[in-house]
């Protein structure tokens, strides 16, 4: 039997924070809300080892986002910022707290098949749970997925530097810095093939638009409790795969580098319960360089699936290599064996987070595009529903090689590119950026893969701004959904009411 479809009010797809945000806002407008949710778990990185909360200015954050941040600060018995962040089950603990008090219907293994439109405007959703329709839709996936099968415009990976004028655009110099490798270090085995974990092809020139995203990775959540769960081989790892880390560390212990182990990982116990929030710290990391995720954003799901896998695989088997192998200082491995995996995280997915950190998949294109320009100059903006601070934060793009002409013959070494960090001040965030074009989609609200820039993304992808433009998206589309305008003619005077009233910051 065919189920019958489901009528909301309000659907919303991909409950990661920012969807939560959206779904809770709605329902707190007595909207009927249904939050659609491909996988198992709420939160996406909030709760999936992101712990370490990046806010940049404490003065923009305000509405859901400050909301969560007082009740991370209740649950510990604390004041509010005295942990870096919570714990991961903790985080999704308070979000599926706030779903049930305000009465949001959340389905989970709801992973999108199709949309079905008609004319202008989303009608439903087709999951592998039945269908869904309403009068408003948010995308609050990481991937917009659902904003891709409506039809609405996007762009991949980074732009050339020509298109917006933006001087941190397109692929970038290789220069000296702390996540890039050091000088000198072979690409090659003795055959003259390839080691793995090195990208091979040619770099576009300084500048030029490639489509590269920034790298993937899983941000795990460590402990050095008694209780620990000891890193293990995993079957299926490969010592081959490990030898340029192999070479890094004899480089360095040529040069006289003593690395440290949390400046490898990031093993400063910053969250509560003596746990840490593990990072991509270096030249060789949790990221993965490979270029893999540059396929992952228009990837189908067995592709995508296959690229979680790999970048599960690199966390796991990266943790096992620094613990064990002999070319790796002992002085590191035996910090690193101080530490396991926590037994009252992630007891569902080994222990090891539910969320591969996808910091940057499609980006709509919207007749207002946010670039470089506007976050570096501060411009006003009239619409503005939140706020932004984080610097411009742009994590390596890939690992690759190249020949330096030296003298008698070229040398090929290993070069890690795409990483910079830019200061910006306070800046804001409109409303027209998270709306597609009225001709493409009148009935859909994109708070994640929102208008902007590679560079302009860079900043705003922070989680307390998803937070934030997952309120202001919820609000609008119970706005939408109860006037039955489109998402573009709303009142966004009333909007900007709303969210005042709740404690949004909209301008300092």
């Amino acid at each position: 039997m065919v189920a019958a479809m489901r009528q909301a009010e309000v659907v919303v797809y991909g409950a990661t924070s920012a969807g939560v945000c959206a779904a809770v806002a709605a329902a707190r407008r007595s909207l009927d809300t249904v939050l659609l949710e491909p996988g198992r778990h709420v939160g996406g990185m909030t709760s999936g080892g992101l712990g370490y909360t990046d806010i940049g200015d404490p003065r923009v954050l305000g509405g859901m986002a400050a909301e969560f941040r007082r009740a991370v600060a209740d649950a510990y018995g604390v004041a509010p910022g005295h942990y870096a962040g919570p714990e991961p089950h903790v985080a999704e603990g308070i979000l599926v707290s706030w779903l049930e008090r305000a009465g949001v219907e959340v389905v989970y293994d709801a992973p999108l098949r199709t949309v079905v439109t008609s004319g202008e405007r989303i009608f439903s959703v087709v999951t592998h749970q039945g269908d869904y329709t309403a009068g408003a839709f948010v995308d609050a996936s990481y991937e917009g997925d659902l904003m891709a099968a409506a039809g609405v415009s996007y762009r991949v990976g980074r732009e050339d530097r020509t298109l917006h004028g933006e001087t941190f655009a397109g692929r970038r110099e290789v220069v000296p810095g702390m996540h890039n490798f050091p000088p000198w270090i072979s690409p090659f085995r003795a055959d003259g093939t390839l080691l793995p974990q090195v990208a091979d092809a040619p770099m576009a020139e300084v500048g030029a638009g490639d489509g590269g995203v920034m790298s993937y990775g899983y941000r795990v959540c460590l402990t050095s409790a008694a209780d620990r769960i000891p890193i293990e081989r995993r079957p299926g790892y490969d010592e081959e795969h490990w030898e340029l880390g192999r070479r890094l560390f004899r480089h360095w212990r040529e040069q006289g580098v003593e690395p440290r182990a949390g400046r490898l990982v990031g093993l400063e116990p910053n969250l509560p319960g003596g746990k840490c929030d593990g990072n991509s710290l270096g030249p060789f990391s949790l990221s993965v360089l490979d270029r893999s995720a540059w396929d992952y954003p228009d990837a189908g799901p067995d592709e995508r699936e296959r690229i979680r896998l790999h970048h599960l695989h690199h966390a796991q088997d990266l943790l096992y290599f620094l613990t064990h192998d002999p070319e790796v200082p002992a002085s590191v491995r035996a910090e690193l064996g101080r530490w396991g995996l926590p037994p009252d995280e992630f007891a569902d997915t080994g222990h090891l987070p539910h969320q591969l950190y996808v910091r940057e998949a499609r980006r709509m294109l919207g007749d207002t595009h946010l670039t470089e320009h506007d976050l570096v100059r501060s411009r006003p903006q009239a619409d503005a529903i939140a706020m932004g601070s984080y610097h411009l934060d742009i994590r390596e793009v890939q690992r690759t090689w190249r020949q330096v002409y030296e003298h008698p013959d070229p040398v090929p070494m290993v070069v890690t590119e795409g990483y910079l960090s830019v200061g910006v001040a306070p800046y804001q965030i409109p409303y027209a950026a998270i709306v597609p074009r009225r001709a493409e989609c009148g009935n859909l609200v994109v708070p994640v893969c929102l208008s902007a820039s590679h560079v302009a993304f860079s900043s705003i992808r922070m989680e307390v701004q998803y937070q934030m433009l997952g309120h202001a998206a919820g609000l609008a589309a119970a706005q939408a959904a109860g006037s039955g305008k489109a998402v573009q003619d709303i009142d966004v005077a009333a909007l900007q009411d709303d969210l005042s009233a709740a404690g949004q910051v909209l301008s300092l």
